[in-house]
């Protein structure tokens, strides 16, 4: 054989075995909210949970996503070490190379956080970050820090002034697209309904989605109620979605996927009995 033609045959199988990548650079990510081990049970055990979580982590590493988040209410006690220990022994089991951003719910680091439980939380993990992925930028925040921020207050405020810093470090880095990660929802059908539970209190909501929409953010993605929600509110869109533990209601338990393209990014929600079998990103659409 030539040595041009075994330069010809060389450039094939390398280009076979080389991943396929789509030409506008689309990808896929699982979203993962509250496995909160414990709560089937009232904190009794955590079987169902184990279940559940193992079978989403299972869906994760046949479907290779390019990575996923989990949003908060990982346990359901704060600081219970077995239902933590069950919760990293599962997430460890996703694959090499595809990253896991989690954060805190309120049930890892109690509904009014305070520097010890903050302190608690950090020893095991980051409760603020940002990451990326190509264009796209991730900033997850602790949530329970802008929801009840009375037992932290420093903490409290030196994440706001860790957000305002990165978001607009993000713009001038010309990220393509910033989307906001946490564990309670900004807001379930409207920017303005009035303060309960389930949503950010007004008073910090307000100057915080003005922050993220002046900073580019047109999507912000939580968990927290254990069903689906969310609203498009003056071009911000708020995702809220359910459980991949207990669900409440009519809910079921399940996973959201969302495709990143060039034409924006779409999502769905599948329960567990309605996975999909394979993501096609360059069909530009979910199945």
């Amino acid at each position: 054989m030539t040595s041009h033609r075994l330069f010809v045959v060389l450039a094939a199988v390398i280009l076979l075995a080389a991943p396929v990548r789509t030409q506008s650079g689309a990808f896929f990510f699982i979203q993962l909210s509250d496995p909160q081990f414990g709560m089937y049970s009232a904190d009794k055990e955590f079987s169902q949970e184990t279940a559940n979580f193992e079978f989403a982590v299972a869906t994760v590493n046949r479907l290779r996503p390019a990575f996923v988040v989990i949003t908060g209410d990982l346990v359901n006690r704060a600081g219970d070490a077995a239902q933590i220990a069950e919760y990293e022994r599962i997430k460890a089991k996703v694959a090499r190379g595809i990253p896991v951003y989690d954060m805190p719910g309120n049930h890892d680091v109690e509904n009014a956080p305070t520097p010890e439980s903050l302190a608690a939380y950090r020893k095991r993990s980051r409760d603020h970050y940002v990451f990326s992925h190509g264009g796209f930028t991730g900033v997850v925040l602790n949530s329970s820090l802008i929801h009840t921020p009375d037992k932290a207050a420093a903490e409290a405020s030196e994440q706001i002034e860790w957000l305002h810093e990165t978001l607009a470090s993000a713009r001038d880095a010309g990220a393509r697209r910033i989307v906001v990660f946490q564990h309670h929802p900004w807001f379930l059908k409207s920017a303005d309904e009035p303060d309960q539970y389930f949503n950010i209190p007004i008073v910090r909501r307000t100057p915080l989605l003005r922050l993220f929409r002046e900073s580019g953010v047109r999507l912000v993605v939580s968990g927290h109620l254990h069903q689906n929600a969310g609203a498009v509110v003056n071009g911000l869109e708020a995702v809220v979605t359910g459980p991949v533990g207990k669900p409440l209601g009519d809910a079921r338990s399940g996973l959201r996927i969302f495709l990143v393209a060039d034409a924006g990014i779409t999502h769905k929600y599948y329960d567990l009995g309605s996975l999909p079998t394979a993501i096609d990103v360059g069909s530009g659409k979910l199945p």
